[in-house]
């Protein structure tokens, strides 16, 4: 017996690895693949077929490897840590970042505490209890503290940024959530009210971040499920899930001057990409990422997006909008649009995270994306921390 043997030899050793140092290297492989063949001219004829039938699958398996491997290696967001929270049960919900001091906030929401990891060190570094569905965090470096909104116990709390000793807390009706700050005025809105206080409206408080104290309140339709503020601080954009409609405010006004519905149900999170004056809307039944006008609420485009859709930001270095959810979901995912131009997006990604992660925080000045997994069964919580690709 003869054996024609056809050897692909190991190739692109240089790549980086896909996975730890001790993971198979798909790259790195050596294939001997033996046909046999009888000597003699009667044969020659199927010993050739053969040879080539078995050379194309080869090359059609290498093919297919070296394929997967490069969609591994370009998807846009790359897992770079997981940071474990051992004693957070339940719910993840929102958070922010000290960028100085290298350190995230995160709101467990059904553990009832605010939990503070240290980036620098790569690990979870202190619990702060007390709290009734900890949700909305707000980190203000400039004047040294953290506010944090509970919802089933209607409070806003302040805290000393350095140490987190308590300095403050100011009462609010039931519903407490979404936080965004405008740093010219040093004013906090906060979204609170609507069914979680038994009302059919809703409110955005107006807090004073340098006395601690309620300046007032803004009416809305319902309960807002996401703030977004333009740079100026004139122009609040409000997102009212339980009415599927963006509610545009004017500051100085305190009132709400335009409303636009949305094609899809239950607009919950957002984005705002000023430069092109479009508002990124994440919906959650059907799942979609809207893109809005922010000028006419006028829809220009809407795409397929995660289900259990719970977080939505715009990396405005790369032009991508990346979508997080899984919430109630056995598998997660952050789903990545790339913005070509502002009326033209196409999905570039969907990365898996873990099952229940649904809230994420986008950090431009970390360069950084990171996801909340809650625990699930033998897996404890952790935040989960992406490096974004070229």
């Amino acid at each position: 017996m003869e054996k024609a043997n056809i050897e692909i030899p190991k190739i692109l050793l240089n790549r980086p690895m896909l996975g730890p140092p001790n993971a198979r290297n798909p790259y790195d492989f050596f294939i001997t693949i033996q046909v046999a063949g009888r000597v003699g001219l009667l044969h020659e004829a199927n010993t050739m077929k053969t040879f080539l039938c078995v050379s194309v699958t080869a090359l059609l398996f290498l093919a297919a490897v070296i394929s997967r491997a490069n969609a591994q290696e370009t998807q846009p967001l790359r897992l770079v840590q997981s940071i474990p929270m051992s004693n957070v049960k339940g719910r993840i919900d929102h958070m922010d970042v000290d960028v100085k001091g290298k350190r995230l906030f995160v709101a467990g929401l059904e553990n009832g505490s605010l939990e503070v990891i240290d980036l620098g060190a790569g690990k979870w570094s202190k619990s702060i209890p007390g709290f009734k569905k900890t949700q909305g965090v707000a980190y203000i470096p400039s004047l040294n503290k953290v506010f944090v909104a509970s919802g089933d116990d209607g409070m806003l709390r302040v805290f000393r940024g350095d140490n987190l000793e308590l300095l403050d807390s100011i009462k609010l009706e039931l519903g407490p959530n979404r936080v965004a700050y405008e740093p010219h005025s040093k004013i906090l809105y906060v979204g609170y009210g609507g069914k979680d206080a038994g009302k059919d409206y809703g409110m955005v408080g107006i807090i004073d971040v340098k006395t601690d104290k309620r300046l007032g309140d803004i009416k809305v339709d319902a309960h807002p499920a996401e703030l977004l503020l333009d740079k100026s601080g004139k122009t609040l954009y409000v997102f009212v899930s339980a009415a599927s409609k963006v509610q545009v405010v004017d500051i100085k006004k305190r009132e709400v001057v335009s409303t636009w519905p949305t094609s899809s149900q239950r607009n919950g999170d957002g984005a705002f990409d000023e430069n092109t004056h479009r508002l990124f809307i994440g919906t959650r039944t059907p799942p979609q990422m809207i893109v809005m006008d922010s000028n006419t609420g006028k829809e220009v485009v809407a795409l397929p997006t995660v289900e259990g859709m719970d977080g939505v930001y715009f990396n405005a270095a790369q032009k991508r909008v990346y979508v997080s959810g899984g919430r109630d979901n056995d598998v997660g995912y952050v789903f990545v649009y790339q913005q070509n131009d502002a009326d033209h997006y196409e999905p570039i990604g969907k990365i898996p995270t873990r099952s229940g992660a649904g809230t994420s925080f986008w950090s431009p000045e970390l360069n950084r994306f990171y996801v909340g997994a809650p625990a699930h069964d033998s897996e404890e919580a952790a935040i989960l921390v992406f490096e974004p690709q070229p």
